[in-house]
Formats: structure tokens, sequence, C-alpha cells
């Protein structure tokens, strides 16, 4: 078999100009570590805002919960979806007032909930009736925003059966919602994270279209929220439908499902959509080895792994495109991280080669490794330190 050149198609995720900037912006600090341009978190924003301009988003912490990147967003007029009483603590000190959050997780204490409560929360999801009882006892006359089950088929990291409820339960929490003297609110669910099929909106809004309508006709309750969830992809090997045809579709979604009733208030959740694009983990190759004299690929040691930030590489779920510089030819090779655990493999399946020059000690660059990277890393697996974070000024 004829050996290839090594190529890699640098513009499908950033300009040559871009790169530059990071890889000047990188010299002389230790790797690995990642670089979070703030640009392209403004322009991400504005993105979904323009295409999505009656629906508010919330943005989801967790994917990248740096201080730069939540006091840009702020001052952009997002709002935020909260999953504990440390990320309140968080957008409370960089100013973030609480009419501006929503308390998304479904699974928490009651004193938590008296928390967020007290420090002026009034908008929480839930999906289970002893999550309500809890809501209605410490955060009295509170929104509640009730989430259903998604199967989420078609994203790379599905978020199904731990989240969410069945429509039936979902009939009986609104009522009891009622009962317990809070508002229902709404109904939320998320289509699972990294999601390529656009039809998972659809089966969800329109399952959405028929309780608003069940609620106003049967049970006398006017819900006046959506809550979408996130899904919007990032720009990771596999490819994806555009922002604009998401959009369309889902538009085109909302209107046949909502003919005769819009939610007054529509939400959506992003968080790799808004900050996945915004990240390179510079990183540096360890190590190259093979296993025995035969072995046709050789396996790539990094100094970032599982435990250090790509935890999503799980089962090879999401696939960051990684770049090696340097000419030759394409070598096919099996990528591992630096610990000392033999689940710390990145890519032993799907195929990622890197110039037959590349040797020990090259940096290498993870593009679109913004989100879920440097919140998912170890505190001190091994003893390695969590990811460094660094914005590009």
């Amino acid at each position: 078999m004829e050996e290839k050149p090594y190529s890699f198609p640098l513009e499908n995720y950033m300009s040559r100009e871009r790169f530059e900037r990071i890889k000047a912006f990188s010299e002389g600090k230790d790797t690995p570590f990642l670089v979070l341009d703030l640009d392209i978190i403004k322009a991400n924003y504005e993105a979904l805002r323009n295409h999505f301009p009656y629906a508010k988003p919330y943005y989801a912490v967790k994917a990248c919960p740096h201080d730069r990147v939540v006091e840009t967003l702020r001052d952009l007029g997002s709002s935020f979806d909260v999953a504990s009483r440390w990320e309140l603590d968080q957008l409370l000190a960089l100013g973030v007032p609480p009419d501006r959050m929503s308390y998304g997780n479904t699974i928490k204490k009651e004193r938590d909930i008296a928390y967020f409560y007290e420090k002026g929360v009034r908008l929480f999801v839930t999906d289970s009736p002893s999550d309500l009882d809890k809501i209605s006892r410490a955060a009295p006359g509170s929104k509640v925003t009730i989430r259903l089950l998604s199967e989420g088929l078609g994203a790379d990291w599905p978020l199904s059966k731990k989240f969410g409820c069945h429509p039936d339960l979902a009939r009986q929490l609104v009522k009891l919602s009622v009962r317990l003297g809070l508002e229902p609110y709404g109904l939320a669910f998320h289509p699972g994270s990294q999601q390529r099929d656009v039809g998972a909106w659809s089966s969800a809004i329109t399952q959405v279209g028929m309780l608003f309508r069940w609620a106003r006709e049967e049970a006398n309750v006017q819900l006046k929220m959506m809550n979408m969830g996130g899904g919007f992809p990032a720009d990771y090997v596999e490819p994806t439908d555009t922002l604009t045809q998401y959009s369309e579709d889902i538009s085109r979604f909302i209107e046949n499902s909502f003919k005769d009733y819009r939610p007054e208030e529509i939400i959506i959740e992003p968080g790799r959509s808004m900050a996945g694009n915004a990240g390179v983990i510079v990183s540096e190759i360890v190590n190259i080895a093979k296993k025995s004299v035969h072995e046709r690929y050789p396996w790539v040691f990094l100094d970032v792994g599982k435990f250090g930030g790509l935890i999503e590489t799980l089962d090879e779920a999401i696939k960051y495109p990684i770049y090696f510089e340097g000419s030759g030819k394409a070598k096919e090779i099996i990528i591992a991280g630096p610990t000392c655990d033999s689940m710390d493999i990145l890519y032993e399946k799907w195929t990622y080669t890197m110039p037959d020059s590349a040797k020990i000690g090259d940096r290498v660059y993870v593009l679109s490794s913004g989100a879920y990277t440097q919140s998912y890393s170890s505190i001190s697996f091994n003893g390695f330190p969590p990811l460094a974070a660094h914005i590009l000024e």
C-alpha cells in the first residue's frame, strides 16, 4: 500500500492566523494546558442569538466554568444553567444576579435548594415527586420546570435514563406542583450532548406541545416556558449540519407543535456549542513506542489524557481534531495519555495519523477542546495537577 503524505485540514477548525497566534502565545508555557479565546465565545454567543432570536440562552456553566468565560457571557446578557451551590457562589461572586439563573440539576439536596432560594434563585428543574416535595419545603412558591426523559439517540454523548421523566409522570408532577403551592412554569428536555441528528428536537418538541395542550385543556394549568436544553454541536472530527440548518429545522418543529399556543418563553442551554471551539489543548509527545517488533501501529503517549481533561474520549465518543505539526508520510497511530492506568487510552479504534517526522518532545494541539475538559480533569490522579487554562490575550 502506497503511503500518503500527512495532511491535516486545519482550515476546517480555525484560520492559520489564529493558530499561529495560539502557538506564539503558548511558547514558554509548560504543557499540558488549555488556551481559551474569548473572541470565539463572543462570536458563538452572537451566532446563537442570531439563529434563535426567540430563545433565551442559559449557559451551562459546567461546560467551561472559567471566570473570564462567565464574565464575558454575563456582559453579553446571558443567563446561566447552574448545577451546584459552588457554581452558584461563583456566579454571585462575579456579579451575576440570581434572576438570571436556573437550578438545572434534578439531583439535589434539600439544604442546597434552600441555599439557592436564600440567595434569590426562583427557577428550579425537577423530574420526580420526591424532588418536587423538597422544592416545596425549601423554596416555597418557586417556579418549577419539569424535565422530560429523552433517549439521546444520535448524540455522541447521550444523557438518557439518568435525567427526566416519562410524560405520564410529568402530568402527575404538573398537578402535584399546584397542590404543593409551586408554579408549574414549563417543560424541559435535553436531546443529548453533541447531537448530530436534528430530528431529536422534533420528537421532543412534539411531546412538549402535546403536554402544553393537555395542561391547558384538562388540568387548567397555563404552562409558559419550554427549555430545549443544549445539544448544539462543536466542530469535532465527525461532521455535523450547520447551525443555520439546526435553527431552520427547530423553528419549523416549534411552529408545527405550537400552532395555537406558543410558549411565552423558550430557553436554550448551550455549553459545548458555546465553549468547544474556543479552546485548544496544547500537549507534548512524551513517548513513541511499539509493543512488539512486528506491531503495525506505534503508540503515541501525550502528556494529557482521560484524567487530564479528555474523559469524553471514553469509548471514543468525542473525537477531537488532533493536529501534529510537521511533514512527511502519514503514519497511523494509537494515542494514549500519560497516567499509570490502562483506561487512559484515547484512540485505538478510530484512525488518527501523524507525520513520520514527529518525535518525542514535539507539541501537539487538541482542537475544539474548550468544553468539558478543564472542568472534567482530575484533581491529582497519579499526582498530576488539574489542567491549567490560559486566556488568549
